[in-house]
């Protein structure tokens, strides 16, 4: 997921985090029941009713009496970490032990919770270090100067005499002690200082940051209290599930529920427009419940809809112009010069997120108030929804945000969070909707498919002097943030489009097409460099295979102005042993890109069967991803990262037949198995750039990467995804 509209990638500069301090401030207060209170304004909002009221509860951190340090956790966990990465920051300013921060979730505002980079409450487009690396560090910074101020002022001494260590504030030239419980109530009165007045730590002084740490949230994942979404209990709780309209944009004609009525355990029978839900005491009654419903749905238009028809209408929408994304020099010119030019079509199907927790939401609705307990990526959003369809005032719904147990962007939507207030609307009680499977399969927010057209005109030499790249599909954008779709343009469908290269002429332009009603689209582990590096890193190659140069060389040759990105080239490379001999049938393949504010190269090797079956051996990651706060989760995100890319680069795909979707569960739509899982080696430039995101580059890059290595084994250049063995039988 990715929706910052970014810079050229012909720079080595990052994301412009180091501004987000200008447009932040912090205050402080007495928490409840005493303490120290610190509060960030991080979108520079002017919260009127904050001014006059004080502190809300809950902003961001609280010292209690006892010497807790609390951290309001506005990101969620979905497995990248950050709920060690973003203690880590505040731990490292406030000097504390990293153990002794402890965490809540927090509750929906946008104003005290918002993500500084993308305007609200989210997490996603792997931002929340590098949303959050300033302004946490600040305010852990300005909690350590205000609680010395504290003891300075308890022991009437120069506050330049004491320092702040492991939780405790130290008169050096007495050796006098104070805990941070015991200064937080005086803490609490004193006035913020001004920004220049708070002193953030030199980088050589961390002992925290860049330092590998273990996940805080490990222990309650091995133990079972980790609590998840779909693990919500609440007394008095039904359980139901839903089947929906199996044809997209399909609505509920007919329904008899007479033998479901008459399962043990069913309770109620709720109708929805385009659903129908089974509420029981279990999951079990619930399920024989609805398999013992009749139900007679209309189609609508779709019902003769298919692939071929989603794919014959891309391919007509691409030879129309796009809305213009860049435009370098005159490629018109350039190309009719061309000693060569080299044309391409590439594609990606649709693919589902198919996280191990379906989706779920548990939801009461009363007359005065709804409390809804989910995991999601958009909790203000979920809180929204609610608001929506209940007719409560949003200050009426509580949101319990929850660990997730995946999100790649799924959670960014709250389809389901609206079904289940609907469905809890109808229920005398709590209820915990619950997806099965096959329904979160196939009503899922499907990645776009995409259908990109690619030109090149080269030199004498081989060397390119106009690159041309149309990109073809819908607009997640125009859907989900609509002020963010600009004059036709998606800029998250083109990011990435030119790859980190350049070209003297450059045209990148953008055709909006949207499947039928019903089919929506949304992220998927990011979208824009996920699906426009394996165009264009594909391209790439086939480029330098026609000038009969090495795919390493000839990329090294086209990153004179992005030294960051030939340095990690160079890394892979090196680590990989490239340019050494491979056994027959099998090969090596590169990429190289720039995403989400992160530089990355793989090397993939694979290996060919008789049968065209392909086997991922070993992937080569070389990293620049600026500063590093915990090195421990930039590799996990690696090697998780390359295992979900392999995954979709040889098994996703989400097909339709009569409008329906084909796969239904991990059967017909495969995971990459653990004998299958290739050796997945790390290596991280040590950097002092600003942060960037390590969610989502290691899945962008690996597939073109792997279907690269596939035409050094075989001399086969595969456009479409996933990898289609009974092509390369006769390799």
């Amino acid at each position: 997921m990715n929706l910052i509209s970014h810079q050229s990638n012909h720079t080595d500069r990052t994301r412009p985090e180091r501004g987000l301090s200008r447009r932040s401030f912090v205050k402080a207060g007495a928490a409840v029941g005493g303490g120290l209170l610190l509060s960030i304004n991080l979108l520079g909002r002017n919260d009127s009713a904050a001014e006059a009221g004080g502190f809300a509860p809950g902003a961001f951190i609280r010292i209690d009496r006892d010497g807790q340090v609390t951290f309001v956790m506005n990101q969620v966990e979905m497995g990248q970490g950050t709920y060690t990465s973003m203690p880590m920051l505040i731990a490292e300013e406030l000097e504390v032990d990293l153990a002794k921060v402890h965490l809540e979730h927090a509750p929906p505002d946008d104003k005290l919770y918002g993500n500084p980079l993308l305007g609200f409450q989210v997490t996603g487009g792997s931002t929340s270090v590098r949303a959050f690396w300033e302004p946490l560090r600040r305010a852990g910074a300005t909690a350590r100067t205000l609680l010395v101020a504290a003891a300075a002022d308890t022991w009437k001494v120069d506050a330049n005499s004491c320092r702040a260590e492991n939780g405790e504030v130290i008169h050096a030239p007495t050796g006098r002690k104070l805990g941070y419980g015991a200064l937080a109530d005086k803490a609490a009165t004193l006035p913020v200082p001004a920004a220049d007045k708070v002193t953030l730590k030199d980088p050589r002084n961390f002992k925290l940051i860049g330092k590998p740490a273990k996940r805080l949230d490990t222990p309650e994942k091995v133990n079972g209290k980790a609590e998840y979404g779909i693990d919500m209990k609440v007394p008095g709780m039904k359980i139901a599930t839903v089947a929906a309209c199996p044809v997209i944009g399909g609505k509920l004609a007919r329904l008899d529920d007479t033998k479901a009525k008459a399962v043990k355990g069913v309770r109620q029978i709720v109708r929805l427009d385009d659903a129908v839900a089974v509420v029981a005491d279990h999951m079990g009654a619930a399920k024989k419940g609805l398999a013992a419903l009749d139900i007679t749905w209309d189609p609508g238009p779709n019902a003769q809809f298919s692939s071929a028809d989603l794919v014959s209408a891309l391919d007509e929408a691409s030879k129309r112009p796009g809305v213009v994304a860049k435009h370098e020099g005159d490629v018109t010119t350039a190309m009719a010069g061309a000693a060569r030019t080299i044309e391409a079509i590439y594609h990606q199907p649709l693919l589902a997120h198919a996280t191990m927790e379906p989706m779920n939401c548990t939801v009461h609705v009363r007359p005065d108030g709804c409390d809804v307990w989910v995991g999601t990526q958009v909790v203000t959003r979920a809180q929204a929804t609610a608001a929506q369809v209940t007719g409560l005032p949003p200050d009426k719904v509580k949101v319990h945000n929850h660990l997730l147990g995946g999100g790649f962007g799924r959670r960014l939507d709250i389809d389901g969070i609206t079904q289940a207030v609907r469905i809890a609307k109808q229920v005398d009680g709590p209820v915990k909707v619950i997806w099965t499977r096959e329904e979160d399969m196939q009503h899922d927010v499907y990645r776009p498919y995409y259908y990109d057209r690619l030109a090149a005109g080269l030199n004498r030499d081989g060397m390119p002097v106009a690159f041309s790249h149309r990109v073809t599909g819908s607009s997640i954008m125009a859907r989900w943030i609509p002020p963010a779709f600009v004059n036709g343009l998606d800029s998250d469908a083109v990011e990435g489009a030119d790859g980190p290269y350049d070209f003297p002429n450059l045209l990148v332009d953008y055709v909006r097409q949207e499947p039928p009603a019903g089919l929506t689209t949304g992220w998927w582990r990011g979208v824009g460099p996920t699906h426009n590096s394996f165009m264009v890193e594909g391209f790439i190659d086939e480029l330098a295979v026609a000038a009969n140069k090495d795919p390493v060389a000839y990329r090294r040759a086209l990153l004179d102005k992005s030294p960051r990105a030939r340095a990690v080239l160079d890394l892979a490379a090196e680590k990989a042993g490239w340019g050494k001999p491979m056994p027959a049938g099998s090969g090596r393949g590169v990429s190289v890109i720039f995403g989400f504010g992160t530089y990355l190269a793989q090397i993939a090797e694979v290996a060919i069967g008789k049968d065209g079956r392909v086997r991922v051996t070993r992937v080569v990651c070389a990293i620049d991803c600026g500063r590093i706060v915990n090195p421990n989760t930039v590799r996990a995100q690696a090697e998780g990262g390359t295992i979900f890319g392999i995954t979709a680069a040889l098994h996703g795909e989400i097909t339709l037949k009569n409008g329906r979707v084909t796969q239904a569960n991990f059967d017909t739509y495969e995971m990459l198995r653990i004998d299958e899982a290739p050796a997945v080696e790390v290596y991280v430039v040590d950097s002092t750039e600003a942060p960037g995101g390590m969610g989502e580059p290691a899945t962008a890059g690996i597939a073109p990467a792997v279907v690269n290595a596939v035409f050094a084994a075989t001399g086969k250049r595969l456009r479409k995804l996933p990898i289609d063995g009974a092509q390369l039988k006769s390799a």
